[in-house]
Parts: C-alpha cells; sequence; structure tokens
C-alpha cells in the first residue's frame, strides 16, 4: 500500500537530499500551493466543414453608378481617364461630348467591389453602408453564380450598416449570434471578396473586445486578414454564427496589416431592424457636451474610482437643461446602467427610443441625484452658446492657489447663465501650471459651489496643501474640472 508524506516526512526528505548534495529549487509555499492548471491546446482547429455550411450565404457585391459622357475621338476616353486621375481635369471638347451639346450619352460606370451575406431566406442582405454608398445599381452575386438587382431599403452611415432585398426566396442564410459572449482569443472567420476574389476565406482569432472607434461603434477587433472587397462581409464563431460585419482596417499601407474591425451584430441588427422599418435610424440625444473624468477629479470630488461623464456644456432649451442637468455635474448612470467612460454615455442616449424619458443620475456637490429627462431625436451636432463673459470691474487678492479673483455682477451672471462664480484676473503658480489664465469664471471649489470673491478666497484658504483640489472652470463656452495643487 502506497502512503502519503506527511509534511514531517517530506521536510526529512528534503533535508536527506540536501544532506546528499541533491540541488533542489523551492517555490515559496512550495509544500502548501500547487501551481495554476491552464488549458492543453492539442491542434489547431479545422474550418472546412464550418466553411462548407455558411459559405453559400456570403454573397459578392458589384455597384455601378451612371455618368453622362460624350462621344469622342478613338483613345479620347483614354485621356480623359487619365487626366481625372493625375490631374484632376479634362480635355477642353467641343462638338459632341460638350455638356449641353449633341452627342452625350448616359453611361454606367463600376464603382467597387464589397462583400455581404444573406441574413434571411426571402433575401434580405446585410453590408457595410460604405459599399453601397452613391450607387445607382446594386448587383449581387451567389456562390452558386446567380446574379440578382438589389434594392437598398437603407443606410446608417454612423453604425455603417445597410440594408438590401433581393427578389427572390429560398435562400441560405446565417443564424446570428450574441456579440456580447464574444471572448478574446477565440477563433474566427471572415468570407468576402478581397480584391474581387470572390469567397476568400481568412481567419485569425479575437484580439479585442469594444474598441473604441466612433459614438457609436464599439467594434471588435481581430487579426483576421481583412483587405479591400471584404468590407460588409461577416465575422463568423465557430459555431457558424455571425458576431459582426468586417468595416475597418488599421493600415498605414492600404492593405491587410494584422489590425482589422468588425461591427458587432447586435449593434447591427438593431440598426437593420429599424433600416427595415422605417428606411432610417433615429438615435436619441441628451443635449450635453461631455468629458472623461481623471483620477485626480475624481478622489477630489469624493467619487472614489475614476467613472461617469463630466457636463462641460449643456444646450440651451435642451432636454438636458430642461431635465435639470447642469455644468459640472458628474453623470453616473443612465436608466440605471453605470457609465463607466464617456463612450458609454452617447451609446445608451443613441439607443433610446425618442420621445422616452429616461432618468439620469449625477454627480453634484457630493450626492447622488436622479433627474428625469425627455429624450428627442439626433439631428445634427449641437452645442450650447452662450456670450463671452466681459470684465468686471478689478479687484480681489491673490491666493494660496495662485490666483486674484473678483467679483461677477448679477447682471453679468444672468448673461452668461450662472449662479454664482467669480472671474479669474490673474493665474501664477500652481493655478497657472495647471492652465487656469485670465478671463476664466471659477464656479466650484471641490464640491463647494462659489458666490463671490471673499467666499472663494476663504474657501482656498483652508484647503489641505498636500491634496490637489479640483475648481469648476468655464472658458467662453466650455466648463470642466481643473485640478490645481495648493501651494505648500
Amino acid at each position: 500500500m502506497t502512503r502519503t508524506p506527511t509534511r514531517q516526512s517530506a521536510s526529512l526528505i528534503l533535508s536527506a537530499l540536501l544532506l546528499a548534495g541533491v540541488n533542489v529549487f523551492l517555490a515559496p509555499n512550495a509544500l502548501a500551493a500547487a501551481p495554476v492548471q491552464t488549458p492543453v491546446v492539442t491542434g489547431l482547429p479545422d474550418f472546412s466543414d464550418l466553411i462548407d455550411k455558411v459559405g453559400p450565404a456570403v454573397v459578392n457585391i458589384r455597384t455601378t453608378e451612371r455618368v453622362t459622357r460624350g462621344q469622342g475621338m478613338p483613345g479620347e476616353e483614354e485621356m480623359q481617364e487619365f487626366l481625372r486621375r493625375f490631374f484632376g481635369g479634362q480635355i477642353p471638347r467641343g462638338g459632341r461630348g460638350v455638356p449641353g451639346g449633341q452627342g452625350q450619352e448616359e453611361r454606367e460606370v463600376a464603382r467597387g467591389v464589397g462583400s455581404g451575406f444573406i441574413i434571411s431566406a426571402d433575401g434580405f442582405v446585410l453590408t457595410n453602408a460604405h459599399v453601397v454608398e452613391g450607387a445607382d445599381e446594386v448587383t449581387v452575386t451567389l456562390t452558386d453564380r446567380r446574379e440578382f438587382k438589389a434594392k437598398v431599403l437603407g443606410a446608417d452611415r454612423r453604425s455603417d450598416v445597410a440594408l438590401l432585398k433581393l427578389a427572390a426566396g429560398n435562400l441560405p442564410y446565417l443564424r446570428t449570434g450574441d456579440s456580447s459572449k464574444i471572448r478574446v482569443g477565440e477563433w474566427v472567420v471572415a468570407i468576402g471578396s478581397p480584391f474581387n476574389l470572390e469567397n476568400t476565406v481568412t481567419a485569425g482569432i479575437i484580439s479585442a473586445k469594444s474598441r473604441d472607434t466612433g459614438d457609436y461603434l464599439p467594434l471588435i477587433q481581430s487579426d483576421v486578414a481583412v483587405n479591400p472587397g471584404n468590407s460588409g462581409g461577416p465575422l463568423i464563431n465557430m459555431r457558424g454564427e455571425v458576431i459582426g460585419i468586417n468595416s475597418q482596417i488599421a493600415t498605414l499601407s492600404g492593405a491587410f496589416n494584422g489590425i482589422s474591425f468588425a461591427v458587432p451584430i447586435d449593434e447591427v441588427m438593431r440598426v437593420a431592424d429599424q433600416l427595415k422599418t422605417t428606411g432610417k435610424v433615429t438615435r436619441g440625444r441628451l443635449g450635453v457636451q461631455i468629458s472623461e473624468v481623471t483620477r485626480d477629479v475624481a478622489e477630489s470630488l469624493g467619487l472614489g474610482k475614476a467613472r461617469g461623464a463630466e457636463v462641460s456644456m449643456v444646450e440651451p432649451g435642451g432636454p438636458a437643461e430642461k431635465g435639470g442637468i447642469k455644468v459640472g455635474d458628474i453623470i453616473l448612470k443612465f436608466n440605471g446602467q453605470p457609465i463607466e467612460t464617456t463612450r458609454d454615455l452617447p451609446r445608451l442616449v443613441g439607443a433610446t427610443k425618442v420621445g422616452s424619458r429616461a432618468t439620469v443620475t449625477v454627480w453634484r456637490r457630493g450626492n447622488q441625484i436622479d433627474l428625469p429627462v425627455t429624450i428627442v431625436e439626433l439631428q445634427e451636432e449641437r452645442g450650447a452658446t452662450r456670450p463671452a463673459p466681459n470684465k468686471p470691474t478689478p479687484g480681489g487678492v491673490a491666493n494660496a492657489l495662485g490666483l486674484r479673483v473678483s467679483d461677477i455682477p448679477a447682471a453679468q451672471r444672468r448673461e452668461l447663465g450662472v449662479e454664482g462664480g467669480v472671474l479669474v484676473e490673474d493665474a501664477a503658480a500652481a493655478a497657472a501650471t495647471a492652465g487656469i489664465r485670465p478671463g476664466d469664471v471659477i464656479s466650484q471649489v471641490g464640491n463647494t459651489p462659489v458666490t463671490d470673491a471673499a467666499q472663494f478666497n476663504a474657501l482656498v484658504a483652508k484647503l489641505d496643501p498636500k491634496k490637489p483640489v479640483a475648481l469648476l472652470v468655464r472658458r467662453e463656452n466650455v466648463t470642466q474640472y481643473v485640478v490645481v495643487k495648493p501651494r505648500q
């Protein structure tokens, strides 16, 4: 019978080995802990069965546009193309071919080639918006060589998603997966028409999730080879499900450099549903300009860790102002969902139904406040505009931050739309180092609102010189927290 050695007997064995001159290397707590078990990689996957299954639902997309060109002498068309490509001009022509003259004809000119995939048996096809943008005619070719003229039901440039419809039935189609459950390191494949090479398959792994490249696109990053012509094709997991649309690459040469991006399929389907119903995408708007919350600002305001979105501008008459949101608020939640970074807020607001009421949780002067807002439609980028302050009567004294400030007359406060604050007349030492300059308006010290110059200087006099303080500073129409460390 084999006996398991006790800790005492194990120590005796080790002592005997050491006395015998045997080199023994021990890790800390070697007798008490075991190494972390890691999964064993047994081999690379075989994608052949997967491709046989999903390949027929991936399509090639060709686009053309109609242009008017005149008939000219032999070789003139080639010379026109040469001039367009290299000099941006055309040969002056007379007689036939002169714009408005006789001999003009309308021709179809190829614009480009992209990829797409079928998502239903009755012929709905997804691709990138940039693949079909500006096209007068879209031709879709299946792997069995059947061709269809596709109708563009709608395209959304913000998400780079377009929905097409084929007049056909009983078509092969792909199942959609859940892009919120993808894992970094899992295998994925792309199918498309790079450089017009139809049904090309490439494989790789997911390199990162939620890679930020825009307000509404937390993209999937992978190392799958994607080149011009792959745009609009599917990114597929090992279960044969679409998890994204291949849309962008990071490159210095124009070709694949090891980094490609796909629009997550969850976002794609939300957009596709709206395009199918109305032909356009409607997004919500809150009416604020926001900036990142730094660690120093978070600590100074009592937030703990850096989180949320700092409100630096509020649109006059917009939903945020009507709901009570103010400059200097830190938005922590939107409808109960945490705002970890500034990227989270526009995505959540954009996905909210226009006209619905939402609850915005803000951090204001040391307290959390829930504010009701009514979401309006996002139509164009808007910003709050208010008149710049006129300089009030000089005065004030220097303080430990290196600031000399003065009161703002009541009439000027009404013009600026502020309840209090002081005007910076001179900034030196720590304040100047932090970027504060004459003409700025300071409306808050930490979580305490500023009423006048005397109160401001009193607040500064009580600051701990070993700790930085966040000042809420307004410059022209933008307000943000600036962290300053008092002089010791």
